[in-house]
């Protein structure tokens, strides 16, 4: 049923709807890593340029390497950071996407308490800070688990993906308690899911689409489960 859920998803990728919420992550997104990136180049431009010398060798300079390393590790950084970022823009326009699904699949449903601007940004950087902790601890277990790692990487993500994005779309329709209720009765197909949509997200481009896939999936998902509990 998951993949029925994925495959209704897929189908209405081309929505306009859809396209604009991508657009505007992916600008958001750019935008941000490249102020980070010049944030960090004049960062680096303020390092002083160490040197020494040392018998026989002359005069050793520290500053170009250590700006070097500076930049690198910028750039790791915006690699590991993109996803974690763009799921926060999509988050914010998480709404867009669900009435987008909604209005073609789910017309008779009536209209929904829309969230305030503030709700919408806490919401999604709560989110942010919730993947940026886990992965950040998941980072050791990354390194320890050697061809594992992969594996480990999609449980982590595919947990709190299942989690969050359930949850806000069911914080749409339910009460906090009903959310969290029907959530936790569902975590084996939620969690599921969350997985099916970690693993591409280590694919370059796609890990910027399949959020938005995403949210539409999860947003049958929920329906499929909500009638299912009546």
């Amino acid at each position: 049923m998951i993949f029925a859920d994925f495959a209704r998803a897929l189908a209405q990728s081309v929505d306009p709807r859809f396209l604009r919420v991508l657009l505007k992550a992916l600008a958001l997104t750019v935008a941000l890593l490249v102020a980070i990136w010049f944030g960090a180049g004049w960062l680096v431009s303020l390092l002083p340029d160490w040197s020494f010398t040392l018998p026989w060798l002359g005069e050793i300079s520290l500053g170009a390497p250590l700006a070097g390393l500076g930049l690198a590790a910028v750039v790791l950084a915006s690699a590991f950071l993109m996803f974690p970022v763009a799921a926060v823009f999509i988050g914010i326009f998480l709404d867009e996407i669900v009435e987008a699904v909604e209005a073609r699949h789910y017309p008779h449903l009536p209209p929904v308490r829309p969230l305030s601007i503030m709700e919408t940004l806490a919401d999604a950087l709560g989110f942010f800070g919730l993947m940026l902790v886990a992965n950040l601890v998941g980072l050791v277990f990354y390194l320890f688990s050697g061809p594992l790692a992969p594996f480990v990487f999609w449980l982590v993500n595919g947990f709190l993906l299942g989690r969050e994005y359930f949850q806000m779309i069911a914080l749409r329709r339910l009460t906090p308690e009903q959310a969290k209720a029907l959530r936790r009765r569902n975590l084996i197909p939620i969690w599921t899911a969350g997985v099916l949509m970690a693993i591409p997200l280590s694919v370059p481009v796609l890990n910027l689409v399949i959020p938005i896939l995403g949210v539409a999936t999860f947003t049958h998902l929920f329906h499929r489960l909500e009638r299912a509990s009546a």
